[in-house]
């Protein structure tokens, strides 16, 4: 039996189809999630969801943006700030955006606090984006 997932962000549904496995970064780590999977409700943080698609072995990594994901009855949604498909992302524009956001954080040592947290975040997601490209396996 197939899982139905559904990943929305507010401004659009990115993906929408069955999978036979879902890969979700929640809060406190890595969650796989199969068909027949108790039901659950989870945050979500920035990084990489992986979805296997039942029409195919190959995986499809989807950048996500924090949020929450509801497992109910083989259905699986997910509800997110942003998100965007990994083969949809330009790999050499993410790497830049990481190395730029890298180089922030090693610069904004003696920073406030508020501005310490901003480039952590803008970290997060430059990660999450480049992974979700294809970099850093």
């Amino acid at each position: 039996m197939a899982l139905t997932v559904r990943v929305v962000s507010p401004d659009k549904t990115v993906w929408d189809a069955t999978a036979q496995e879902v890969i979700l970064p929640s809060t406190t780590g890595q969650l796989g999630i199969l068909s027949g999977h108790a039901p659950l409700l989870t945050a979500l943080d920035t990084g990489v969801m992986r979805v296997r698609p039942s029409s195919t072995e190959d995986w499809v990594a989807i950048a996500l943006m924090g949020g929450f994901a509801e497992v109910e009855s083989d259905e699986v949604t997910i509800l997110v700030n942003g998100a965007e498909r990994g083969d949809k992302i330009d790999l050499e524009a993410a790497r830049a955006a990481y190395n730029q956001a890298e180089a922030k954080i090693n610069q904004i040592q003696n920073a406030s606090r508020q501005e310490q947290i901003q480039a952590t975040q803008a970290l997060k997601r430059a990660r999450a984006r480049f992974q979700a490209a294809g970099g850093m396996l």
